[in-house]
């Protein structure tokens, strides 16, 4: 299952472009939580202080977790792909810091690494998790305090628990699908509540007023009680 899953998101890499060089900004690292660009809010979200250790789920190509890296912490990313790591490597080799594995994000939490004060996943590992697994496994690997956000698409209307998502791999071939879960905002603060954290959110942010994307990001955060 793991090596269907890992080729799955290697084509998938192969696909996507990496990261401007630089924001609307001008800044050369930055974080993103939504999948329109220079839209939504920032590093706020994960309440971090200095120097603290933060845990990307689905580390992709490293674009976040390079700007968090930049901003001093220890950033420590796992995702499935080798294909998303190399690109990682390739592209923030300037930047100290970064600790990245390959591997299943799920088996890496359950594995009892250190506590984080913060762990988040945008549009990544978390959301093609099963989160009756995947959010006790957040909640034992965090810090007292810690903050846990997800990030991805809004469910459609009617279409909740475990969907189907299809990853083309050209013409000839058939797609590789691989699970993810959708569930309301509602649902998704209730599941939350249900695995120990607190203060949760559970938000549409709206699509910026100009560009091609009209869907919105549906942003998750809740905190682990003391």
């Amino acid at each position: 299952m793991t090596d269907t899953r890992a080729s799955a998101w290697d084509t998938y890499s192969l696909a996507t472009p990496q990261r401007r060089m630089a924001n609307g900004r001008g800044e050369t690292t930055w974080f993103n939580w939504t999948q329109h660009p220079d839209h939504g809010p920032g590093t706020e979200v994960l309440s971090l202080g200095p120097a603290q250790a933060v845990l990307d789920l689905g580390c992709g190509s490293g674009g976040n977790l390079a700007h968090l890296a930049a901003l001093g912490m220890r950033a420590v990313g796992v995702d499935l792909s080798p294909v998303q790591l190399d690109k990682a490597r390739t592209r923030w080799s300037d930047v100290p810091g970064l600790e990245l594995h390959q591997g299943d994000a799920l088996a890496f939490l359950e594995d009892g690494v250190r506590p984080f004060h913060a762990i988040y996943s945008v549009f990544g590992a978390a959301y093609f998790t099963d989160p009756a697994r995947m959010l006790p496994a957040v909640h034992k690997a965090l810090a007292p305090g810690g903050v846990f956000a997800m990030s991805q698409r809004p469910a459609v209307e009617g279409c909740y628990g475990c969907q189907a998502s299809y990853i083309p791999r050209g013409p000839e071939t058939d797609p590789a699908v691989v699970k993810r879960w959708d569930y309301t905002p509602e649902a998704w603060a209730g599941l939350f509540a249900a695995n120990g954290f607190d203060d949760v959110t559970a938000v549409v942010l709206p699509a910026p007023p100009r560009g091609p994307l009209r869907i919105g990001t549906l942003l998750l955060r809740g905190v682990r009680g003391t």
